[in-house]
């Protein structure tokens, strides 16, 4: 009966607000609302088995924990055999306290770990700039925020310094001097025709 196991699916989403150890599980059986099979029906009852034994397990935010933000990030590449898309994961924590999580099938295909993790760590980016925007609001400023992930490939990529970016020339209107520096890096020269016929002499 899809009607009931969407039922199911959406009381198990309102848990998610205060137990992320269900999350993923439930993004997971969520995929296959439009038509369910006896084979997630039975996560789904699975699922709730688990709630049942852990009744009294939730979120517990101590008093004095710290107030430092910061980012976690991780994928699963290729991890839906149906669309071979990645999933994304990521939480947010404010000193030890948690207080944002998500699990999200990628709306692209990635065709590396790299280009999945990559995704994923600029998702949980995106999310941490919003937060730190309406903490700001609050009165509490963050400069360095800390946001860890387990790919070496990913983290090269994000940390590519914006020196190196030669593309940007070919997308946004620039300062002159950065303008002129891109200009340099491409290879182009400011050459007078003598200069181009001493040059062409020496090939």
């Amino acid at each position: 009966d899809a009607t009931k196991y969407r039922s199911m699916i959406g009381a198990l989403m309102y848990l998610t607000s205060s137990r992320p150890d269900i999350v993923h599980a439930i993004c997971l059986c969520a995929r296959y609302q439009a038509k369910p099979t006896e084979k997630y029906l039975k996560e789904i009852k699975r699922i709730f088995r688990y709630l049942w034994g852990t009744v009294n397990t939730g979120l517990w935010y101590t008093k004095d924990s710290g107030f430092k933000l910061i980012g976690f990030s991780d994928a699963d590449y290729a991890g839906c055999k149906d669309t071979f898309k990645s999933t994304s994961g990521g939480a947010q924590f404010l000193g030890e306290k948690m207080v944002n999580w998500s699990s999200k099938k990628q709306d692209c295909m990635a065709l590396s770990t790299a280009e999945a993790e990559y995704v994923s760590l600029s998702a949980c980016c995106a999310q941490v700039l919003w937060m730190r925007t309406q903490l700001t609001d609050y009165g509490f400023y963050f400069n360095k925020i800390p946001i860890y992930c387990d790919s070496k490939s990913a983290i090269a990529i994000s940390c590519n310094p914006t020196d190196y970016q030669l593309a940007d020339i070919f997308t946004k209107a620039l300062p002159a001097d950065r303008f002129n520096y891109l200009v340099h890096r491409l290879g182009m020269r400011n050459l007078s025709p003598k200069d181009r016929e001493r040059l062409a002499k020496s090939q």
